[in-house]
């Protein structure tokens, strides 16, 4: 029992360090996109060690099964840490990619 509520406490700490790594990377007024890269690539280092963590909980590496399943990329937040980083590397490349050949022509017609 208290394996489980460690465990549920360790996704939702998991689900809580993502939160800034979104934030961080669009969400910050006035900055440019070099210092937002810099920023939010130590707050992806810190999500992934606490999503690691989860996911070794997850996993329990100390029980011998002979299930495949049970392995540490198959856990639900390595898996969430994963999809969300390449959700967020798209988005941050194309933000990156319309501010840098879009908006400039965007400001260039204005009246």
């Amino acid at each position: 029992m208290l394996l489980d509520l460690v465990k549920a406490l360790s996704f939702f700490a998991s689900m809580l360090s993502l939160y800034p790594v979104v934030v961080g990377a669009f969400f910050v007024p006035g900055s440019h996109w070099q210092d937002r890269l810099i920023l939010a690539l130590a707050r992806v280092g810190l999500a992934g060690c606490i999503c690691l963590l989860s996911g070794i909980l997850f996993a329990r590496p100390w029980q011998f099964t002979d299930h495949p399943g049970h392995r540490l990329l198959a856990t639900l937040p390595v898996r969430i840490y994963l999809w969300t980083i390449l959700g967020v590397s798209v988005l941050f490349l194309l933000s990156w990619f319309l501010e840098e050949f879009y908006v400039p022509y965007l400001w260039r017609n204005q009246p």
